[in-house]
């Protein structure tokens, strides 16, 4: 095969093959199938471009730049950052997390974080709990996965310094008052993480706006893009100096000092980027522009809609987990009498319906939701579902129930 520079392929046919052929509810984990512009900006990228952006002075390494550039231009325009430089990129929402957290404590301070939160956000803080370096308190959840702010303000103490919060459960699809609690930390000056894994590209967010100072986001869920990318958004007005990164090392600038740097994005960022991940991000980023994030919530929530509706009038015992119309486009549901893990082969092996079973790395969430131990099917819809692949859902679960009985 010719591989030249100016040898171009593409391969968006196959991915469309493979949707064909499957139907796909595990969005929550990752998105899929992918537009065509993410494949071919991919491809292009690795066939054509594949240089490190800022180590080098040739054209394919200024390319490279440039992709990297406009992508953090994008991604602050999108969450209403003015400073691009503001953007800055690591391995995924559970890396970024972990910088934010770990490079922002310092002995004795107290953390507040909620029962809704995934594994990448509780492990770390119990993991600096158990370490006697922070004190922890947990905001509970209702059952139907909301967090009362109010509770959020009582936990709150003297040595207080960090609230981090999910914007969206991934379990149940929950969207948690962002704004109410940006209101709180700002009111007792404190600093407010958001976990944005499940909202990047789901919802409008504006960090201003809802006086959010951190957020963490990953690439290949609602951003569209591939496994392994990621980062961090700093509001404009956030001191990053309050947060020590997590690894030090090359960033092609300054390479005659052998400290690390002390400025954004460069003091976070050490090491060969994921630059073709963030050349199919930045195509994923402009697709959601194309399409708009409203009419993409809209159309995932009338799936999530329909598939509650019929699911609850024709398969007996079906039940679900803090359902409401107003969560992102995510059901979390039982069938009484029938194991989670037996549902989830049964769609995969005998109808090729993908989902995830189980208590998807939030055991807390579960607690809350009544669903621990067990957990549950989740179904995650995503832009390429439709309301055909929905009812084909219900009908194997119909016949699924029927079997079982």
């Amino acid at each position: 095969m010719d591989l030249s520079p100016h040898h171009k392929t593409t391969y968006p046919s196959m991915v469309k093959e493979r949707s064909r052929r499957t139907v796909y509810f595990d969005n929550t984990a990752t998105s899929f199938p992918k537009p065509d512009s993410v494949v071919e900006a991919l491809t292009n990228y690795v066939v054509n471009i594949g240089a490190n952006p800022g180590r080098s002075g040739h054209s394919l390494a200024i390319e490279a730049g440039g992709i990297l550039f406009n992508t953090r231009r994008e991604l602050a325009s999108m969450f209403g950052v003015k400073n691009p430089m503001r953007v800055v990129f690591g391995f995924n929402a559970t890396d970024s997390l972990n910088t934010a957290i770990k490079g922002f404590v310092h002995k004795g301070d107290h953390v507040i974080t909620t029962a809704m939160e995934h594994n990448s956000t509780i492990r770390p803080l119990k993991q600096l709990e158990e370490e006697g370096i922070i004190s922890l308190s947990i905001a509970s959840a209702d059952k139907n996965g909301l967090v009362d702010t109010g509770e959020i303000e009582k936990l709150i103490k003297e040595t207080t310094t960090l609230v981090v919060v999910n914007h969206v459960s991934n379990v149940n699809g929950a969207v948690q008052d962002i704004k109410k609690t940006g209101e709180i930390c700002r009111k007792h000056n404190l600093t407010l993480l958001v976990d944005g894994a499940q909202s990047a590209g789901y919802l409008p967010v504006d960090l201003k706006e809802n006086n959010i100072d951190i957020y963490a986001f990953t690439g290949h869920k609602g951003l569209y893009g591939t496994q392994g990318t990621g980062g961090l958004i700093f509001n404009d007005n956030f001191d990053y100096k309050r947060i020590k990164p997590l690894r030090a090392g090359g960033t092609g600038s300054r390479s005659a000092d052998i400290v690390q740097p002390d400025f954004l994005p460069d003091i976070f960022e050490s090491g060969t980027l994921n630059m073709g991940g963030i050349t199919a991000l930045l195509a994923g980023i402009r697709f959601i522009k194309e399409k708009g994030v409203d009419n993409i919530l809209t159309h995932e929530q009338q799936l999530a809609d329909h598939f509650t509706e019929r699911a609850s009038k024709e398969i007996k015992g079906f039940k679900t987990f803090g359902y409401s119309p107003g969560n992102a486009g995510i059901v979390s549901f039982q069938i009484e009498g029938i194991s989670v893990s037996e549902i989830a082969g049964e769609l995969s092996e005998n109808y090729n319906i993908m989902c995830r079973h189980g208590l998807h790395c939030a055991p807390l969430t579960h607690r809350s939701l009544g669903s621990f131990p067990e957990g549950t099917v989740r179904f995650g819809f995503g832009i390429f579902n439709t309301i055909e692949e929905v009812d084909l859902a219900v009908e194997a679960l119909v016949k699924i129930e029927k079997e079982q009985a």
